[in-house]
């Protein structure tokens, strides 16, 4: 089958390698979509520290060394189970999801052991650390992380699971509640996509700030209350929060950027005993205003992917409740255009791009 193939940085191959076959307790799934993430484009500057392996050293979770088969966010169909598969659950031809978080599951990981394997020490992804990819033909995968799609989200649709899922927990963490005002720095995927799951969950007021005009498109498009161009000369994103807000701030204020300048904008957007939520994967070490903590007595928390969400995720989903998600896929793509017309569009078209989806079947 073919496949995309991570070796390292700027590194990344199309090869053909042999088709896998279920074990038991595991489900084959001819990949439709695999979307673009954030990560993969770290990845084209330096494997991900600590999740990816490397060349020499296997990763302690799967025990794969580079080359691995790339991509997380994928969405396809049974075509085979092997033995002790409940096909009651995952019937063949169904269409799936998979959540692709791997931990060490050891009974003496604290996180692991607690409900909390995000948090494991030794945590990867499928598509980063091994075990297959969503960028290939096939994958196989245990059935304890395959999720049947509601019959009314085709497939595309499907391969946003994965970081609407990530948007879905980073709201968890933030204790929204309804009727709350929130201000979301960043307009790529998982800000919009945090933009829609507020929404979902009743925040009254939802603020967008994004220098990229086509983005603030989408975001007002998918329900965004106001938007804000942070570059503009006239623009003063934290007085507008405060005139939205009655002189308040916002109630929470979601970091999905990761620069310096969302960072203080937070701090200074976000009310008294507000909650600041950093989402974003930071590639410099921050500075961090400790006098507005202390002043305002401001929370500050992160969040880290997921752990066994999807089932809430595509319940909300079947509930219709994130109907028009298609429309922030802006580009479908086959395996041959991955870098140029995938990852270099993601890194350097930011203002055409949003969210770009592969397929197996294009080309």
């Amino acid at each position: 089958m073919k496949a995309l193939r991570y070796y390292g940085s700027e590194d990344i191959r199309l090869e053909v390698i042999p088709d896998p076959s279920p074990r038991e307790g595991e489900v084959k799934i001819k990949i439709a979509w695999n979307g673009i993430c954030g990560s993969d484009m770290h990845s084209w500057h330096a494997p991900l520290q600590g999740v990816s392996p490397s060349m020499t050293q296997p990763h302690p979770t799967t025990n794969e060394k580079l080359p691995v088969t790339m991509g997380h966010e994928f969405s396809g169909t049974v075509v085979e189970v092997g033995r002790g598969v409940d096909t009651s659950r995952i019937p063949l031809g169904a269409h799936v999801v998979v959540e692709p978080l791997l931990t060490c599951m050891k009974p003496t990981c604290h996180p692991c052991s607690m409900g909390m394997r995000n948090l494991c020490p030794l945590v990867t992804f499928i598509g980063i650390g091994g075990c297959g990819g969503g960028l290939a033909e096939y994958i196989c995968v245990s059935q304890h992380l395959v999720y049947t799609l509601p019959p009314n989200v085709p497939l595309d649709v499907g391969a946003l699971i994965e970081p609407l899922a990530v948007a879905w927990h980073a709201a968890k963490r933030s204790k929204l509640k309804a009727g709350d005002s929130v201000l979301i720095l960043g307009g790529g995927p998982i800000g919009l996509l945090t933009l829609r799951v507020v929404k979902a969950l009743g925040a009254s007021w939802v603020g967008l700030s994004e220098p990229v005009s086509t983005r603030r498109e989408h975001a007002l498009k998918h329900g965004a209350s106001a938007v804000f161009d942070p570059t503009s000369a006239t623009a003063d994103v934290v007085a507008d929060v405060k005139n939205a807000t009655g002189g308040r701030g916002a109630d929470v204020v979601f970091d999905c950027a990761g620069v310096q300048r969302t960072l203080d904008t937070a701090f200074q957007a976000v009310k008294p005993r507000g909650m600041i939520v950093n989402v974003a994967v930071w590639v410099t070490r921050p500075e961090l205003d400790i006098a507005s903590m202390i002043t305002k007595e401001v929370v500050l928390t992160s969040t880290l992917c997921y752990d066994r969400e999807y089932p809430e995720v595509l319940e909300a989903v079947a509930q219709g409740k994130f109907d028009g998600l298609e429309d922030i896929i802006t580009r479908r793509i086959g395996f041959s255009d991955f870098i140029e017309k995938g990852i270099k569009a993601m890194l350097y078209e930011q203002d055409k791009q949003v969210k770009i989806l592969v397929s197996p079947d294009l080309n």
